[in-house]
């Protein structure tokens, strides 16, 4: 069954190149094409595509708007955004707004290919290098929470506290990084080890290391 799809790019030599690779297919059909969002939105309306290639730099939405726009029209359709920018913000905005593939455009062909015939099985294509940033933030939130698991009711304050005891850090020291007074940080030391049950730094920085809120 072949994929029916439209192209979404302001630049008609860019849609031009992709029409172009895409006739090339015996399982896509290319059945329309737009230069700006509302466009997009009225062949999307009209001749209800399985799946939009869809630039991010549109000159009446963002693609991200798009994207929006186009998946509360037809929650099924599915979309593959090409685009210039390889940044987090863009990556993920992008998958929130409900992509199902995100290319750079200086990936080969092929790639293109792949992330169009993977959407419409209803999968997600994600090129390597941005799967990397997706695999590193999930990475990042996981030790984020599991340190915020392992703060055993200690405040925000006293948590911070608590890394800067564990890796070494003197009283004045801390005081003068979070911009307290060193009485301060003597006081929030106190609760720190009465909530932990611990009775010496020996005992504080093994339980950090212990807990994966600092590094051994």
């Amino acid at each position: 069954m072949s994929i029916r799809l439209i192209l979404v790019d302001d630049h008609a030599v860019v849609r031009s190149g992709l029409r172009m690779l895409l006739e090339n297919e015996d399982d896509i059909v290319i059945i329309g094409e737009a230069g700006t969002a509302q466009e997009a939105v009225d062949i999307v309306m009209q001749a209800g595509p399985d799946l939009v290639v869809l630039d991010i730099g549109l000159p009446d939405l963002s693609g991200i708007e798009a994207a929006r726009k186009l998946k509360q029209i037809d929650p099924e359709i599915a979309i593959v955004a090409l685009t210039i920018h390889e940044d987090q913000e863009y990556f993920f905005k992008m998958l929130e707004a409900g992509a199902m593939g995100y290319v750079p455009k200086r990936a080969a062909p092929d790639e293109l290919l792949t992330a169009i015939r993977t959407a419409a099985r209803g999968e997600v294509y994600l090129y390597p290098s941005l799967a990397t940033l997706l695999v590193d933030d999930y990475l990042r939130q996981d030790k984020e929470s599991r340190r915020a698991r392992e703060m055993n009711g200690l405040t925000e304050r006293e948590g911070e506290v608590l890394v800067h005891l564990a890796e070494g850090a003197t009283n004045a020291e801390i005081g003068e990084l979070l911009e307290i007074s060193p009485k301060t940080v003597a006081r929030h030391r106190e609760n720190i080890m009465r909530k932990l049950n611990l009775h010496s730094r020996t005992e504080l920085v093994k339980y950090a290391i212990r807990k994966g809120i600092i590094e051994p």
